[in-house]
């Protein structure tokens, strides 16, 4: 078994499609290049690249992707984040900051009007 590839979220931020940058994408503190996929995305490509080069996991998860989304997502897989960032990530979880200070989420989920417009990813 070959052994993933470790990024930091610096590195990933670098491919925010920019200046004919490839996009990744961390979701679940794996990463993935979606470059080629965007353009088929049945949401349209503004979904994407609203999280190009970032964590998009709570967006992912807000809209609601299918087994089939997350199947379709593994084929993008090009690494998985630095241990570090993957801690920094566990403390960010389920956590809001209004006004500069940080309040647990507790499981609320906002939903975007975006997340209206993809309907197949939320089947």
């Amino acid at each position: 078994m070959n052994e993933l590839a470790r990024y930091s979220l610096k590195e990933v931020a670098t491919r925010d499609g920019k200046e004919e940058a490839r996009v990744w994408i961390v979701i679940y503190d794996m990463v993935y290049d979606v470059t080629d996929y965007k353009d088929k995305h049945p949401g349209g490509t503004e979904l994407i690249e609203e999280y190009a080069g970032q964590d998009a996991t709570r967006g992912f998860d807000e809209f609601g992707h299918s087994t089939d989304a997350k199947r379709i997502l593994k084929n993008y897989l090009v690494g998985e984040l630095v241990e570090e960032d993957k801690i920094k990530n566990r403390r960010k979880k389920n956590r809001i900051s209004i006004n500069g200070i940080d309040i647990e989420e507790k499981g609320r989920r906002r939903r975007r009007f975006l997340s209206m417009l993809c309907g197949k990813c939320a089947t």
